[in-house]
């Protein structure tokens, strides 16, 4: 099974960049579609960022397209959130997912991982806190 960890969080002035990485160990992610989920304090966890086990496939919540870009490094088994133009609402913990390639979860056959699937995922890092603020 794989083990995710994140880090990479911090505080931040609006407007600011962040980078978060997803460190995996256990298992090689190669295997896994993996993406990036947020919760704010008070609000249910939302998707951000997902994609496919060799990255050709992408996804965005509406709310950070063009601001937030998701990549992997499969050689060296990290998942990264490239974070720019950060407003107050992008503070959140931020959370890694994985699932296997091959489990529905990975929305296999479809055009890119659907966030809402890849949530039912068993595969959770235990979050980095991202706060946004002047």
């Amino acid at each position: 099974q794989v083990q995710l960890v994140e880090s990479g969080g911090d505080s931040v002035q609006p407007e600011g960049s962040l980078t978060l990485s997803c460190t995996a160990s256990g298992d090689a992610i190669s295997a896994y579609c993996m993406g990036w989920f947020r919760q704010a304090p008070g609000k249910e966890r939302e998707g951000v960022a997902a994609m496919s086990t060799g990255g050709a496939r992408e996804n965005y919540a509406d709310s950070v397209k063009g601001r937030f870009t998701i990549s992997r490094d499969n050689y060296k088994n990290i998942l990264y959130l490239q974070m720019a133009s950060l407003k107050p609402e992008d503070s959140a913990v931020y959370y890694c997912a994985a699932a296997l390639w091959n489990s529905p979860a990975c929305s296999p056959g479809s055009p890119s991982v659907a966030l809402s699937a890849l949530a039912g995922t068993n595969y959770w890092g235990q979050g980095t806190q991202v706060t946004v603020s002047s």
